[in-house]
């Protein structure tokens, strides 16, 4: 009799320690930040010569907001900003040197039948102002893109001379002579890359925050040879603009459109203030996007 009550209590057990197992297996796990993936966050800067302005209101808001850059590319104007801060340079600092920047110190005029400027004047403003750091010696991973002349190949230099890498993603054809590195000529990223998405998650980033300040195609509200270049430019990179921003979790558009190619040079604080206003109004998305991923 004994024994026979021992295994109907033994049997009870049983049952009620599988039915809460089964209970456990079935239950909705809860994630915690551990089950959550690293965020590396790129930021992917587009071209737009002096609308470019606009990155270091949106570098700015950034980084009040504590949100960490890991991997920085550029193209063009967004390379020449890109590299500064990701030497090292803050965004106040970034702000004063755009307010103490000429068109002189970037303009090296030349007589030639490939680009009425050099470029030799903007790869030494850029090497003095990361102190002549390599690429790969920068705080924060670094790509500027070019396309290469030969191939219509994208580029991505990561490595060595840095103002080297910004001249050749900011060679604009016919007006800046194509880059030579090693024996290849480079010339404006904007060609193949209008912002550099593909390049910040091949450098690593898996939350890309791009940054938009191309014109869209329209009808030309001036005559005159930069505003013809402009249009040229924005067709021709309409179809690579969309697939790069395809390829991020958030695109800020500052509104800088009116301020001109190279009219804006004039307008530098307009244009900062016009890419702290898109990057505000950027932050719930951006914020909506990191709440998938640890960040630190």
């Amino acid at each position: 009799m004994k024994f026979t009550v021992l295994l109907r209590t033994c049997a009870v057990i049983i049952s009620v320690f599988c039915s809460l197992s089964a209970c456990k297996s079935t239950a909705p796990v809860t994630p915690t930040p551990a089950t959550k993936p690293r965020a590396v966050i790129g930021l992917a800067l587009g071209g737009g010569v002096s609308k470019g302005f606009a990155h270091i209101g949106v570098i700015k808001v950034l980084q009040e907001n504590h949100i960490p850059i890991r991997v920085v590319t550029g193209t063009s104007a967004g390379a020449l900003v890109g590299s500064m801060y990701a030497s090292g340079m803050s965004p106040d600092r970034l702000e004063l040197e755009a307010e103490i920047l000429n068109k002189t110190d970037l303009v090296d005029p030349v007589l030639s039948t490939s680009g009425f400027i050099k470029g030799q004047k903007l790869q030494d403003y850029i090497n003095a102002k990361v102190k002549n750091k390599p690429i790969q010696q920068f705080p924060i991973r670094f790509g500027a893109v070019a396309t290469e002349f030969g191939t219509g190949r994208m580029a991505v230099f990561n490595s060595g001379n840095a103002g080297q890498a910004v001249r050749a993603s900011a060679s604009i054809p016919n007006i800046f002579q194509p880059t030579v590195i090693g024996n290849k000529r480079f010339v404006d990223g904007g060609l193949v890359a209008p912002v550099p998405v593909t390049a910040a998650r091949q450098l690593g980033a898996n939350v890309v925050i791009a940054v938009d300040i191309s014109a869209k195609p329209a009808r030309l509200t001036s005559e005159g040879f930069f505003s013809y270049l402009d249009q040229s430019l924005n067709i021709m990179s309409a179809s690579a603009l969309n697939s790069e921003l395809s390829k991020a979790q958030v695109v800020i558009r500052p509104q800088v459109q009116k301020l001109g190619t190279v009219g804006g040079f004039d307008q530098k604080t307009q244009a900062i203030q016009l890419g702290e206003q898109a990057a505000r109004a950027a932050l719930p998305q951006i914020r909506a996007v990191l709440a998938k991923y640890q960040v630190n």
